[in-house]
């Protein structure tokens, strides 16, 4: 989980359409659960709060974000998580665990390409929130493992948010202590980020 890029993808007309009638589930790891900072202040919480502020009756959020999860834990408990759920939209944010243990690419590609595919035959719209890594880890992984989250968007027709934490890269103090994780005053950043992306698929939904 460290750095992401963002972008908004595109939605062909045959893709699963995100309702107010149906949850929205998040899939992720740390950077979604609250390490670190007091609960009920991440941007996931934030992001319920917006929903409330915009829709006479917003959607549920369901937070399924597990701090150190992988892709391979991800695909492993999603199953039963769109079973259980049955949401309407699915926001995928995984990878970053992947890349500092130093899992193949092709493994987290494949996971990720299976999560939003199962997702999308439950009835889901999708979101994919990419991750990039730092330069120390030798810039052909990491130029491969930035483009990795655009290809799969690309490939599954899934709206990709690549720079989950963008416009926290030059101020430290929007880091918690380990200087890898968000602090309470970074989560209205991370929902700016993400919520053009979110509105985009409710939008598409009500067409």
């Amino acid at each position: 989980m460290i750095f992401g890029l963002f972008h908004l993808g595109h939605t062909q007309a045959a893709a699963p359409k995100a309702t107010l009638e149906r949850p929205i589930l998040i899939v992720g790891d740390s950077l979604s659960s609250e390490y670190g900072i007091r609960r009920q202040s991440g941007w996931v919480q934030l992001l319920r709060e917006r929903l409330a502020d915009r829709y006479t009756t917003p959607p549920p959020v369901i937070n399924a974000s597990i701090s150190g999860d992988t892709t391979s834990g991800g695909i492993t408990r999603l199953p039963a998580l769109l079973k259980e759920h049955a949401p309407g939209l699915v926001i995928i944010e995984l990878g970053g665990n992947d890349a500092l243990r130093g899992l193949a690419l092709d493994m987290t590609r494949n996971n990720l390409t299976q999560m939003i595919e199962l997702s999308q035959q439950a009835g889901a719209a999708t979101i994919l929130t990419g991750i990039q890594i730092p330069a120390n880890y030798g810039p052909a992984y990491t130029e491969a493992f930035k483009n990795l989250y655009p290809e799969i968007a690309k490939a599954t027709d899934t709206i990709l948010v690549p720079f989950l934490l963008a416009g926290l890269e030059t101020d430290r103090n929007l880091f918690i202590e380990d200087g890898i994780h968000p602090s309470e005053q970074a989560q209205p950043i991370l929902l700016e980020n993400v919520w053009p992306a979110v509105e985009q698929a409710l939008a598409v939904g009500r067409q």
